[in-house]
């Protein structure tokens, strides 16, 4: 099991001994997953959070009438899951598809109250990542309620250069927040003023 990503992903923000790595490889179980297939489904108990080690996952909700709502991608050395969910044991919100053929590792929920409680300093990493998730969101929410969609899409291609170019334009208008067709409208200038005249 390929575990270098994880440990160096953890580092960024906390030094581990060889003791405190060993303890934590042993609780991660590695996982392959086929593009198209599901890590989590919608109303499934979701029992782990998700460290992608290659590849792409998409996570979206569902709406009563089957409408897609892209919540985040998460791509190499990103942790995913859904996090309500998984801290509560509740039944999941999302689905979590891979995108592309996938690796990841993944941390249950009991495996993760044991690192917090021999690893105390994992505390402090978890603490980080819910910050920066955090931080990342409402971000995210201001600009959806505030940015015009053009620039709401030239913020996504400039964040995230490398999901761009591995997702569908549909998906990205269901992650900022408007319908694919504006969208297209909103790229093609020639659309645009197309659309204005009619």
């Amino acid at each position: 099991m390929n575990t270098s990503l994880l440990i160096s992903n953890i580092s960024k923000h906390i030094s581990l001994n060889s003791k405190q790595m060993i303890l934590i490889e042993s609780l991660i179980e590695e996982r392959s997953v086929k593009k198209n297939n599901y890590l989590i489904e919608q109303g499934s108990v979701c029992k782990y959070i998700y460290f992608v080690n290659s590849g792409l996952l998409r996570a979206y909700c569902l709406s009563q009438n089957g409408k897609e709502s892209t919540v985040m991608f998460a791509i190499q050395d990103w942790w995913v899951t859904d996090m309500f969910c998984f801290l509560n044991s509740k039944p999941a919100m999302i689905q979590l598809k891979a995108m592309q053929d996938s690796e990841v590792l993944c941390l249950s929920k009991g495996g993760l109250d044991q690192i917090f409680e021999e690893i105390p300093e994992f505390n402090k990493f978890f603490r980080i990542l819910m910050q920066n998730a955090y931080c990342r969101e409402q971000l995210r929410m201001i600009q959806n309620l505030t940015l015009p969609a053009k620039e709401r899409y030239e913020n996504f291609l400039a964040k995230y250069p490398v999901i761009s170019e591995k997702v569908t334009l549909k998906q990205i208008a269901s992650y900022i927040g408007v319908t694919p067709e504006f969208l297209s409208t909103v790229r093609d200038p020639k659309k645009q003023a197309k659309s204005k005249k009619s």
